[in-house]
């Protein structure tokens, strides 16, 4: 079984933007996520972005729009993402299992990638991001402090490479 580290995007991999984060011109990677990135990778773990994208389903952007941030993002960190997993549904326009706090994102990760829980951490900024992961028996780590005190995660760090050194321990 393969170990893991679930990743959300806004917020933790890049600037997070209220207006969403949909240009290339526009998606800011944050200071250390490239380092934490390659020292992850180089520790054996695989690294899946779970994002919800809503912006997609409210005609804000596009999902090609969305992709080529992924692949801008792909190439700046070396191909170091394994997979992107992301729903492009929002509640005022359609319903879906798959958006977090779902688990849906996550459980066709494990699937694919045979992961272990038990030895996967789940990186998030907000409650949507923590509840399903800790649903699923996976370890959490919260950048910043904006999560509401009921959902907040295992673990709290400024930013995504501060968690690398508690990851690897």
């Amino acid at each position: 079984m393969n170990k893991c580290v679930f990743l959300d995007r806004d917020g933790v991999i890049n600037k997070d933007n209220p207006n969403y984060t949909y240009r290339i011109e526009s998606f800011e990677i944050l200071p250390g996520v490239l380092e934490a990135l390659e020292k992850l990778k180089a520790a054996g773990y695989l690294l899946v972005i779970v994002t919800n994208q809503s912006g997609i389903a409210q005609g804000i952007y596009n999902q090609q729009q969305m992709e080529a941030c992924h692949a801008y993002f792909q190439k700046m960190c070396s191909n170091r993402i394994d997979h992107f997993y992301f729903c492009p549904h929002h509640p005022t326009v359609t319903a879906s299992i798959a958006r977090k706090p779902g688990t849906l994102m996550f459980e066709k990760a494990i699937a694919k990638f045979n992961i272990d829980v038990t030895q996967s951490w789940m990186v998030g900024d907000r409650g949507r991001d923590i509840i399903p992961a800790r649903q699923l028996g996976i370890r959490t780590i919260q950048v910043g402090d904006e999560i509401e005190t009921g959902e907040r995660a295992d673990l709290q760090v400024e930013r995504l490479l501060e968690a690398v050194p508690i990851i690897l321990t």
